[in-house]
């Protein structure tokens, strides 16, 4: 896989509150200072309050994230697209016909699906944390 960074991504969930904040997050942490990177939804969500608690238990602050939708963006001269749901690769695909990016989808799931304890509601955040961190490793090293 070509591990050579764009200058811009975009990383793209439904609704901007879970996955694509995290994702970013974790891109920015990583290559930030070589990469503008940012996130959007489909839609604006509502800020979820896991997100903050299993970013900070790696050093990534997102308590201050407020969700946001795509078309809310002054910009879209993005190089790659990142989709993480399967309604932000059918956005990003439509995008794709009218605009010069690249999409590429990461299946991720939607942890706030998950049921039962709070323990075991955490642990999908951090399963959904990681398999990102995982996703970012090996595509962009």
């Amino acid at each position: 896989m070509d591990k050579r960074l764009p200058h811009a991504i975009l990383f793209v969930c439904t609704q901007n509150a879970i996955r694509s904040p995290m994702a970013a997050a974790i891109m920015h942490a990583a290559h930030g200072h070589r990469v503008y990177v940012a996130s959007a939804g489909i839609e604006a969500g509502d800020p979820d309050p896991f997100v903050g608690l299993v970013m900070d238990e790696i050093g990534l602050d997102l308590t201050r994230h407020r969700p946001h939708a795509i078309d809310d963006l002054a910009d879209h001269a993005f190089d790659l697209v990142v989709t993480l749901s399967p309604e932000a690769r059918a956005h990003a695909e439509e995008m794709a016909k009218t605009l010069a990016i690249e999409v590429e989808h990461w299946p991720t799931p939607d942890p706030s699906k998950e049921q039962g304890s709070r323990n075991q509601i955490m642990d999908s955040y951090r399963a959904v944390r990681d398999g990102l961190a995982k996703n970012v490793r090996e595509r962009f090293g």
